[in-house]
């Protein structure tokens, strides 16, 4: 029974991945030492939650590719620290980080986290020297309610319409963006506590405001390239939103990859998704970085 133990978990970690960039070919990646400077502030004075991140830093010379990290927790509860290992990642391989807390429902209604992570991207570019970083190449990495929200900014500064607005603008803009188990379209979702929370009503009292804060609603040919990752027995958020919303994206001609992990929910696909996890650092890597993306090629 031991021996069959590596095998079984690779058959779980191996995900079903469609890569419009070199499939099956790897990039090298730096490894690269950093530093953490936790519980930073940055809401503005007047904002009416105060909100902190924990900013990373990569060591060597910059200027540096960064990403904008959110979590999930059905836009209710849980906190940065379950992007931490994430986080960490991240800055070995030579990204800066913002891993944000946001604010919750049902205190704070939508679009208030959506306005949150546009703070978050102007703290962002107000830093930009300090943290050595290029504001040109600035990602988001979400899952679940955090996918939702990096792919809704994204999206919404892509498309420039009634959601940029006061706080979105070109600072807010993302460079790519890598999200898992995400809620693309809340309107699939009938009238669900967390999404009635969110938003303040049914979907049949407010149905406008469900159209408003799905991703996919909000999408154009100059949204960012996307790379999709999602649990195929995903029953709280099902893998058509992920393969719906891949379709969208595509059918706008944005660039997208998609890994769907094999026999797996929600929480496990967070909880065991480094394989994906690896895969989306990877794109960041070609899609951020493409003069250094070379593919790493076979040894004989």
């Amino acid at each position: 029974m031991k021996a069959l133990i590596p095998v079984l978990l690779g058959l779980i970690v191996t995900g079903c991945a469609s890569h419009l960039n070199a499939p099956g070919q790897p990039v090298p990646l730096p490894e690269t030492n950093w530093t953490v400077e936790a519980s930073v502030r940055y809401s503005p004075p007047d904002w009416p939650e105060p909100l902190y991140a924990d900013i990373y830093r990569p060591q060597g010379a910059g200027p540096h590719p960064a990403v904008l990290t959110v979590h999930g927790g059905g836009w209710t509860n849980r906190s940065r620290a379950d992007m931490t290992d994430i986080a960490e990642t991240l800055a070995g391989h030579g990204f800066a980080v913002m891993n944000i807390d946001y604010r919750f429902t049902p205190d704070h209604r939508f679009p208030a986290q959506l306005q949150d992570l546009q703070q978050a991207m102007h703290w962002l570019h107000r830093q930009a020297d300090d943290l050595d970083i290029d504001t040109g190449r600035v990602a988001g990495f979400g899952y679940s309610s955090g996918a939702h929200l990096v792919s809704l900014l994204a999206l919404v500064a892509a498309e420039g319409g009634e959601l940029d607005r006061p706080y979105g603008g070109p600072q807010t803009r993302l460079a790519a963006v890598v999200a898992g188990g995400t809620p693309s379209d809340l309107r699939k979702f009938g009238s669900g506590r967390l999404v009635e929370q969110l938003l303040g009503g049914t979907m049949a009292e407010v149905p406008a405001r469900y159209a408003a804060a799905s991703p996919v609603t909000h999408i154009t040919d100059t949204a960012p390239p996307f790379f999709l990752y999602h649990g195929s027995w995903d029953g709280l958020v099902p893998v058509d939103h992920a393969t719906d919303f891949q379709a969208a994206l595509a059918s706008e001609g944005v660039p997208t990859e998609m890994m769907i992990l094999r026999w797996r929910g929600h929480i496990a696909s967070f909880l065991t998704g480094q394989g994906a996890v690896d895969a989306g650092v990877q794109f960041l890597y070609r899609t951020l970085v493409p003069e250094a993306a070379e593919p790493v090629l076979a040894q004989p």
